[in-house]
């Protein structure tokens, strides 16, 4: 069984695609039910089978954009 984090928060999740690869969803969590997580990441909202994850996990926040260099 993967343990959540309560929804609202940044997490990224590896889970396997229909021909075995793996791949992953990095973003807000939305939801987690018995069968389905719901992720909202750069890719969009991410639908993921619960059979399907491989490892989840909590993540911080994206570090802010770094500002250009002066000469």
């Amino acid at each position: 069984m993967i343990r959540l984090p309560a929804p609202g928060r940044r997490v990224v999740v590896r889970y396997l695609l229909p021909d075995g690869r793996a791949t992953d969803a990095l973003g807000e969590l939305l939801s987690v039910s018995p069968d389905e997580v719901v992720v909202d990441g750069k890719r969009g909202v991410e639908r993921i089978a619960v059979d399907a994850i491989v490892a989840a996990k909590e993540v911080p926040p994206p570090a802010a954009p770094r500002q250009p260099r002066s000469r």
